[in-house]
């Protein structure tokens, strides 16, 4: 399969624009070396190559380049001279990539190392007193829960990070905790809550003019986001026809940069579509995201094929067995690659 070596010669451009080895590049400091304003922006570039790649090819490949940033910036932090001001962005941009790190793992679906990274850049969140950071770190938490199956703790942690976000309003972060609510509403069955918490979603979503700016790590969530969050909600009601028509949306919104994304939506929308019984359109949709997966490493889009291989599998129509055999022939050849 050429996947990887796709993936690997874009990170590898992406390595020489800002994640390359400092002993390589020369330019970041040393053992006792003085770190200064161009350092911490060569670093903060080095992140936001790494936010890049996550959102075209998943996290699978993309962790190991995390690891060294985070690694090389801690070093510098506790090796370097540098005054206070820029130690303190320093410590940021070590929680920030530590956050980035988890996420990279929850997305590659190994669990447990996700939480790692979140419980330390939660530290250093409270350590800097930076409720940014902790915010986008309890909405991480939050999510996590829900995934995990404990929504409880889902949407405990999301009121947790709606309680610090009241203060910078924000519409569009204020719109994207509300939708973290509703999802771990949804969970815990409680539909005629979770479907109020989603409209708010929505309704603030459309006054993003009106308030502040939203953090920079928000700028995913809008219309495709909350598009897929609503087909969620009606599939864990057990709606899935209605279900169809909001992930029919989401795909359709959802930015092509977002690879990962559209894989992961193509596969819902498929399996929305199977469990409404519109068998032949849901095993095309399946089929047509091998294209996607091609370039995407991610565990939970993984899962996802798996389940509707399963589904498929389960139905007695020509078209199922097909989108199942090819499904299950790809998935194979992916694992021996």
């Amino acid at each position: 399969m050429k996947r990887r070596a796709f993936i690997q010669d874009s990170i590898g451009a992406a390595a020489a624009a800002g994640l390359s080895s400092p002993a390589d590049r020369g330019t970041l400091p040393g053992r006792n070396g003085a770190v200064g304003t161009a350092h911490l922006i060569e670093l903060r570039e080095g992140l936001h190559s790494l936010y890049q790649l996550d959102d075209a090819y998943g996290g699978g490949d993309v962790r190991s380049l995390a690891r060294r940033h985070l690694t090389r910036v801690q070093r510098i932090l506790n090796t370097a001279d540098f005054p206070e001001t820029i130690g303190r962005q320093l410590q940021l941009l070590a929680g920030e990539t530590a956050e980035h790190c988890g996420w990279l793992y929850y997305d590659a679906d190994d669990q447990i190392q996700a939480r790692r990274y979140w419980g330390e850049a939660l530290t250093a969140a409270t350590v800097l007193g930076d409720d940014s950071l902790a915010i986008l770190v309890l909405a991480s938490l939050s999510m996590q829960a829900s995934y995990e199956g404990r929504p409880r703790d889902g949407l405990n942690l999301a009121r947790a990070a709606q309680e610090r976000a009241v203060r910078y309003g924000s519409p569009v972060l204020q719109s994207l905790l509300a939708s973290r609510e509703a999802r771990a509403l949804s969970l815990l069955r409680d539909d005629s809550t979770a479907k109020k918490r989603l409209t708010e979603s929505m309704r603030l979503v459309e006054r993003s003019e009106r308030g502040r700016p939203s953090p920079d790590w928000a700028a995913f969530h809008g219309h495709a986001e909350l598009d897929y969050a609503q087909g969620l909600l009606y599939t864990e009601a057990g709606h899935h026809h209605a279900a169809v028509g909001f992930l029919r949306a989401a795909l359709a919104h959802q930015d092509r940069t977002y690879g990962r994304n559209r894989a992961l939506y193509r596969l819902t929308l498929a399996r929305s579509l199977v469990q409404a019984d519109e068998i032949d359109e849901g095993a095309a949709h399946a089929v047509e995201s091998l294209e996607h997966l091609e370039e995407v490493e991610s565990g939970r889009v993984t899962r996802r094929l798996k389940e509707v291989t399963g589904l498929l599998q389960g139905v007695d129509a020509v078209s199922a067995r097909d989108a199942a055999d090819r499904l299950t022939e790809y998935a194979e050849l992916r694992g021996a690659a």
